[in-house]
């Protein structure tokens, strides 16, 4: 039997870094640290380590589509597959940064939607029968889509909204942030919601189709909000330690085998949330 691996995106630090400790811990199998920067990463790696941890290091650039491909080509060889994946890998801006809005929304949703959309184009075909998929979203998908208009709300809540309207939808914020009448046309003021926004979306409509072209083979894909977390993103002032945010990544990418109910979900404090 092949040895079963977890890869965790973005994960020399905060979250992402909490979540790989907690695996090395929790799974049986090989667990991969990965960043873009090899530096950092190993550094993460090196710290693990010294607790007593065995994570593996690959370097990962999830918004360089050639690093995205390398990364599944070495999955595929050496494994045969993913067992876990967990995208975390993500920005944000600060509150007070001075950057045009539309600006950030590009940059932003290039990251958060794109990049985490072309992770999983390349990597949903290699997850191996009983794999997890566990998608980082944030509280501010919600929150977002609460301050959209009633017509974009009943798009981004639909159960018939495709992958293509999805990123016609996230294509059009960007249009409509850089030419300064996003706030006309039903969007909120916030690309880092929007971005996380799109990223529950499009892990309900992956899951719909897991389930419909791979019925038999028991993988389970969800978004989760972590919490506030004290991380370089968040700052200081969070209420969740990293380890306490990764809480509910690891209880996903850990559900036991003939979990069904759990699929194409946006999970809080490892609850089910109304979307």
């Amino acid at each position: 039997m092949s040895t079963r691996v977890a890869l965790v995106t973005g994960s020399n630090k905060g979250i992402g870094f909490a979540v790989v400790r907690a695996l090395c811990k929790q799974f049986a199998g090989d667990v991969y640290l990965s960043a873009r920067d090899v530096g950092r990463g190993e550094k993460a790696v090196e710290s693990l380590k010294a607790e007593g941890l065995g994570p593996l290091f690959l370097r990962l650039d999830i918004t360089d589509p050639v690093s995205v491909r390398a990364a599944r080509d070495f999955f595929t060889e050496k494994y045969g597959g993913v067992d876990v994946l967990v995208n975390n890998a993500g920005i944000a801006y600060k509150v007070a940064d001075k950057t045009p809005f539309g600006t950030q929304a590009e940059v932003t949703l290039k990251t958060n939607f794109f990049a985490t959309r072309d992770m999983c184009t390349v990597f949903l075909p290699i997850i191996k029968p009983g794999g997890r998929v566990v998608n980082v979203s944030s509280v501010m998908s919600s929150i977002a889509l609460s301050r959209c208009s009633p017509e974009l709300q009943v798009r981004f809540r639909s159960d018939d909204i495709t992958e293509e309207e999805l990123v016609q939808l996230m294509n059009q914020f960007i249009q409509d942030a850089q030419a300064g009448v996003h706030t006309k046309k039903g969007w909120p003021e916030t690309a880092y919601g929007v971005s996380k926004l799109g990223v529950t979306v499009l892990s309900r409509i992956h899951a719909w189709q897991l389930r419909r072209e791979r019925p038999g083979d028991g993988i389970l894909l969800n978004a989760c909000c972590p919490g506030w977390v004290r991380t370089d993103m968040a700052g200081p002032n969070a209420t969740k330690s990293p380890d306490e945010g990764a809480i509910t990544p690891v209880y996903l990418a850990l559900l036991p085998a003939g979990t069904s109910e759990l699929h194409g979900q946006f999970v809080s404090e490892k609850q089910v949330q109304v979307w």
